[in-house]
């Protein structure tokens, strides 16, 4: 073999001892809980919403515009976020956007004046993107033959920071006042000082190096532009998200109109929210197996057939099993996006590229929780609010089908996308 064919073997070896290893899944499991940490903002605007309109005497419609505030720091957040993490490293941008966050949260808890508040919370939202887009790409970077199941852990930090939070608000507010909510997470976020640290080491050249020679050459023989494949995955994103905001916003209301507790209606939340972490953890093993494009494709097919029967069936025991399933339908969803962000784009912008189809699903989310509230004020039910959630989730299955198809099907005499090796050549 010549030196010039001997060099990609040699890179493929250096990066299979880099990837994968102990530090990999050490320096995982610091990002998770870092993720858990960072990801309170997302629970406690919908959590602390009542405390919020009595004490600054709102109208609901007000009481939701934190929520909103903090969704606008996140999408100014979250792209640039990720641009300065493929630039300066995971650990600098969760330094500085800890410190920026715990600040707003303290400075929130202070504040007398209602807009002062509004103002806090974009700042809360922006530190809170880096929770979420830069460190999927980070955990990404570290990991090959399991990257899918790395990726998908990660990303379910943010349902188990949902479920953490709200116990801790919800024991909070028994004795205390949100202000006291907002200094005890805006403290906590100052852990995430030393752990950033933990994350200093960058990704060896030698991995990018690979990385970007078979994202290359998945892109060009699925005869698909990268812009084209971003942008794709982006409206893709926003589609499914709408849908999806339908059930995991208003479930608690969807509750109380039909005649059941506040209580009951955050316990199917909570179903929903287990079941998403039970599929993101799954779905991010099959993916190593199968490629995300599949995975994604049958969860939102699935997630199309639980807003379904959402329609039909409102007997609690029935709302407790669709819960569970919608769950565990879109839970394989999020994670997907990634990883086919890293199999056909280049990886040293993996975490500005990932950081703008990020910010695409939760502007989805924001933009469909709003959309079904508003459907609900127009037409009186819910109803009309599922099928526009199908519709768009349609949306979703057509953009995933083609991209599928154009993938699975290349240039006659050539073959199929290749993933990275999963072991070193023999």
């Amino acid at each position: 073999m010549t030196r010039r064919g001997l060099e990609p073997v040699r890179a493929t070896a250096e990066a299979s001892a880099t990837t994968d290893s102990s530090y990999s899944w050490r320096r995982l499991c610091c990002a998770m809980l870092i993720g858990i940490i960072s990801n309170a903002s997302l629970w406690t605007s919908v959590a602390l919403m009542p405390s919020l309109q009595d004490d600054f005497a709102l109208s609901r419609t007000q009481a939701s515009y934190p929520y909103i505030a903090i969704m606008l720091g996140f999408l100014i957040g979250s792209p640039a976020l990720g641009r300065w993490s493929d630039r300066y490293g995971i650990s600098r941008v969760l330094l500085c956007a800890s410190i920026v966050s715990s600040l707003a949260y303290l400075a929130g808890g202070f504040a007398q004046d209602f807009r002062l508040f509004l103002g806090t919370q974009v700042f809360v939202g922006l530190g809170t993107a880096a929770g979420f887009a830069p460190l999927a790409a980070d955990a990404s970077h570290w990991f090959r033959r399991k990257r899918g199941l790395a990726v998908a852990l990660v990303s379910s930090a943010g349902y188990v920071s949902g479920v953490f939070w709200s116990t801790v608000i919800a024991d909070v507010l028994q004795d205390g006042t949100w202000r006291d909510v907002h200094m005890i997470i805006g403290t906590a976020l100052l852990a995430i000082v030393p752990m950033s640290l933990l994350l200093r080491r960058r990704v060896p050249f030698h991995v990018l190096d690979e990385a970007d020679r078979y994202s290359r050459q998945n892109a060009k023989e699925s005869r698909i532009s990268p812009v084209a494949i971003k942008w794709t995955l982006a409206i893709a994103g926003v589609s499914c998200c709408i849908a999806m905001a339908m059930p995991q916003i208003h479930i608690v209301a969807l509750c109380q109109d039909l005649g059941y507790t506040i209580g009951q209606g955050n316990e199917l939340l909570s179903m929903v929210l287990f079941g998403g972490i039970v599929s993101r953890i799954v779905s991010g093993a099959i993916i190593d197996k199968v490629g995300a494009v599949r995975v994604l494709l049958v969860g939102s097919a699935l997630q199309t057939l639980t807003l379904c029967l959402f329609i039909p069936f409102d007997g609690l025991p029935s709302l407790y099993i669709i819960s569970l399933m919608f769950g565990l339908a879109q839970g394989g969803i999020l994670p997907s996006y990634p990883m086919i962000v890293r199999e056909y784009l280049p990886a040293r912008s993996a975490g500005a590229t990932i950081g703008f189809v990020s910010t695409a699903t939760q502007f989805g989310m924001a933009f469909g929780g709003w959309l079904s509230g508003w459907i609900y004020d127009q037409t009186g039910s819910y109803l009309a609010a599922f099928f526009n959630g199908i519709g768009w989730n349609l949306v979703n299955m057509a953009l995933i089908g083609l991209l599928l198809l154009r993938i699975a099907t290349p240039p006659s005499g050539r073959a199929s996308p290749r993933e990275e090796p999963r072991s070193l050549p023999g």
